[in-house]
């Protein structure tokens, strides 16, 4: 696997030529957030310099959803691909790992049902028709799915049913962790849980804690959800991970370009608990979509349809 982004930069700065070359690239990237934009000669420059990185392993490192130091390592990645974001959000290289490298994640599903009382067993049985309700069951085996579970659904539910009272930035935290630390095995379950009926529907679409991590009073514009994403190294990068894996292909045989429906599938897990968080629409559908709107987005609107359509009109999703 490519050498993590942290890594690549202790290396680096021990280099003092690619050290310099570094330092123009995290001026430029904060200079990307502040106003009046770049001009032209440092648009340049900072080109030149991403240039100058050339085979350099900085220019090729990744990161890992599950690293400890996942945002360290993110500001690294998009402090030197900082011009592939510029002005538009088609953000063409996920800062991710390949998902194919993180199998030793997955849990033995079998082994922890074995263990299982005669009492839990049939618990379980008796689940049969409500799937979801079986998918919280399971996460209950295991001591580290029900802790995190229960941490954000206590987070996200403190203040429930007064305006704005959630806070919505640590229960997004709670989601991630939740996603990002407990085996997939039990989050997929949980998330992707097969509905026959509105009951299990509605179980489903308050994984999330909708209320607190999902909706807002009014809708907020698209292009607003999306501006703020792009201000988060995490959702930024979530975002980039979820482009390149959910890209649809109407020729694919799954829908998906990249032929990977798995990959796209975690791709979209790792857009819960960010700015962009999307979520079932109803009860009775598996159709997704953000909590935002296009009305009055003047002349873009079309650019806010895009957005909207990679979650509600994706093929490969």
């Amino acid at each position: 696997p490519r050498s993590d982004c942290i890594a690549a930069e202790q290396q680096c700065l021990s280099d003092p030529a690619c050290n310099a070359t570094y330092r123009v690239l995290e001026s430029c990237a904060l200079a990307k957030t502040r106003f009046p934009p770049l001009d032209h000669d440092s648009r340049v420059r900072c080109l030149n310099a991403e240039l100058d990185l050339g085979n350099s392993s900085l220019l090729h490192c990744r990161c890992h959803r599950r690293m400890k130091r996942q945002e360290h390592c993110l500001r690294i990645f998009w402090t030197v691909h900082s011009s592939m974001t510029d002005g538009y959000f088609h953000l063409e290289t996920s800062p991710y790992e390949n998902p194919a490298n993180e199998e030793h994640w997955k849990t033995d599903y079998s082994k922890l049902a074995a263990m299982l009382s005669g009492k839990e067993r049939s618990q379980l049985a008796g689940d049969a028709t409500n799937p979801c309700l079986k998918a919280t069951h399971v996460c209950n085996l295991s001591k580290k799915c029900v802790r995190l579970r229960t941490d954000y659904a206590s987070v996200c539910t403190k203040g429930a049913g007064r305006e704005d009272a959630c806070d919505r930035r640590k229960c997004h935290r709670g989601l991630r962790n939740f996603f990002e630390k407990v085996p997939e095995d039990f989050t997929k379950r949980i998330l992707f849980c097969p509905c026959q009926d509105e009951l299990c529907g509605e179980r489903r679409r308050k994984t999330i804690v909708p209320n607190c991590s999902f909706q807002y009073n009014t809708k907020p514009n698209c292009l607003w959800l999306l501006d703020s994403c792009l201000d988060d190294h995490i959702c930024k990068s979530r975002l980039a991970d979820f482009q390149q894996n959910c890209q649809p292909a109407d020729t694919s045989p799954d829908g998906c370009s990249q032929h990977n429906h798995a990959a796209c599938l975690q791709a979209y897990m790792g857009m819960i608990g960010t700015p962009m968080t999307p979520n079932y629409i109803s009860n009775s559908s598996v159709e997704v979509s953000l909590w935002c709107t296009c009305e009055s987005s003047g002349n873009q609107k079309e650019k806010c349809d895009q957005i909207l359509g990679m979650f509600e009109s994706n093929k490969c999703l």
